[in-house]
């Protein structure tokens, strides 16, 4: 019986090796989707600067994530859509004080755009619901600066439904970006204007308010346009279904520097999961963390577990640099130790535009399929979720090329991880070890692995070993495992029996899945 997502080995005990690395093999219940604990673990763990290193590592040993991480870090291909007024100005930043009536996509079809994501196999999309212009995709009640302020179908079109509805309708998972900069509130005297926080009522009554008088409302403490940001978040997750991503960067904006808004973090965090509890908040968010380069590209050893700190009304922060080569290593954990204040499950999102722009351009053409591969296996491959930008064009569709080169990049995928040689195999574990017997010799040049990460991420390093000649050869080795970690041998290797070795582990290393592949290139 083989190891892999489709099919799981469930093993009575917990295999101790004489190294000290333990080893087992785990399985869900049938569709179970959360960690096997009454109340759950902890997905955050509280250090101190007294801490030993032998501390931070078993207490980092024992951080487990939340439901909601697990399902996320399951999708493994998402995607970004940009779009707004940005698209037609040709700016990367817009300014906020765009003439609304410029968005003008009159061809718009986000069933193309349904329909190519999951051609591509990417199985959750973030609209750009507001970028920092602060221009609005839907009607808001809150500004002017919205699709109504458009004379793009008589003012009555609203972008966010006809995307969340299809890809509904496609079986994709809806997230929504918006950006907690916003340059046109900042014209009008919302945004950066120093004003201090005090108790709001959200939603914020407006005239002729057409909302039910027995909605739910929320006291929470904001500044003036923290509120504007709660207000809006309100009538996204209460009026266009389910949302299963809330997506926030950190920027501020071209605003002169000597202004800054300190975000409501603590309201927005404590909006969204009363009315979304099950959507993953990232990046500036509990849930998921930017990888540190929006070039797609995970650490070659990438941690879900990392040191992290507080700021700014509750905001999740990284305790090292966003760009630092170890996350959250031995090292890394004692490196973070002056200034963590917990270690929590934060694991990492890797995003990168499919041109060279986030939003449109009409001068750029999308990545070549090779490049998109290596990605993937530089994202996915290394225990991230690919983030993915494909940007719909001025007519409102995804261009004819791009969508051309999403469904050559799922098919180059299929080809690179076509049948798994292990399903059906027969199993055996020994102490630290999980060895698959194929039942003859086949030729195997990919290697995918995946921890049971409902009891952490536990693999430090592992080695990947084929009898050959009555002796075992070791093939590929590397450090961390995660979610996915995927493996390219130089060369085809043939071999009946394949084994991967633990040969260092912070807990009981519970293996979920050992898929041996040959490529079809």
């Amino acid at each position: 019986m083989a190891i892999s997502r489709r099919a799981f080995v469930t093993a009575a005990a917990t295999l101790v090796a004489s190294t000290g690395t333990s080893l087992a093999l785990t399985t869900p219940a049938a569709g179970a989707e959360t960690v096997p604990f009454a109340d759950g673990p902890p997905y955050r763990i509280p250090v101190s600067p007294d801490d030993t290193a032998e501390d931070l590592v078993r207490k980092a040993s024992e951080v487990r994530p939340t439901a909601r991480q697990i399902a996320w870090q399951r999708l493994e291909r998402t995607a970004f859509l940009h779009f707004g007024v940005n698209t037609f100005t040709g700016l990367e930043w817009g300014t906020g004080d765009e003439d609304p009536d410029v968005f003008q996509p009159t061809g718009l079809d986000t069933d193309q755009w349904a329909r190519a994501l999951r051609d591509g196999g990417f199985k959750l999309a973030i609209l750009t619901v507001k970028h920092h212009d602060g221009f609005v995709l839907y009607p808001s009640r809150y500004t002017g600066h919205t699709v109504a302020s458009s004379s793009w179908q008589g003012g009555q079109g609203d972008v966010l439904r006809s995307f969340a509805d299809s890809m509904r309708r496609h079986g994709i998972k809806v997230g929504v970006y918006i950006s907690p900069a916003d340059e046109n509130q900042y014209l009008h005297g919302a945004y950066a204007n120093g004003s201090p926080r005090s108790e709001r009522t959200i939603p914020t009554p407006v005239p002729g308010d057409d909302r039910p008088e027995d909605a739910p409302t929320f006291t929470l403490p904001a500044t003036d346009y923290g509120a504007h940001m709660l207000n809006q978040l309100y009538e996204v997750l209460t009026e266009y279904g389910p949302v299963d991503e809330v997506w926030f960067d950190g920027a501020q904006g071209r605003i002169p520097p000597d202004k800054v808004e300190t975000y409501d973090w603590d309201s927005w965090y404590t909006l969204i999961r009363t009315l979304a509890p099950d959507a993953t908040i990232a990046v500036s968010g509990p849930d998921v963390r930017w990888v540190g380069n929006e070039g797609g590209f995970a650490r070659e050893n990438e941690w879900s577990v990392v040191p992290v700190q507080e700021k700014d009304n509750g905001r999740m922060d990284f305790a090292l640099s966003y760009d630092a080569p170890d996350m959250g290593g031995r090292d890394a954990l004692v490196a973070a130790r002056p200034v963590a204040g917990h270690l929590q499950w934060w694991p990492a999102e890797a995003d990168v535009s499919i041109r060279d722009g986030w939003f449109y351009h009409a001068d750029q053409q999308p990545k070549s399929v090779q490049r998109l591969t290596d990605i993937y296996f530089g994202s996915v491959g290394r225990n991230a979720v690919l983030l993915l930008n494909v940007p719909p064009d001025q007519d409102g569709l995804l261009p004819a090329s791009d969508v051309t080169r999403l469904r050559e990049f799922r098919e180059r995928i299929d080809r690179e991880l076509p049948e798994d040689l292990a399903v059906g195999a027969r199993v055996t574990t020994s102490p630290g070890t999980v060895t698959v017997d194929l039942g003859a010799a086949r030729e195997v040049d990919r290697v995918r692995l995946g921890e049971d990460i409902r009891y952490g991420q536990q693999v430090e390093d592992f080695a990947i070993e084929a009898e050959r000649g009555g002796a075992w050869t070791r093939v590929a080795a590397a450090g961390t495992i995660g979610a996915s970690r995927i493996l390219l041998l130089s060369a085809p290797v043939r071999a009946r029996r394949w084994r991967v070795r633990v040969t260092r582990s912070r807990q009981a290393a519970r293996i979920g899945e050992f898929g041996l592949y040959r490529s079809r290139l």
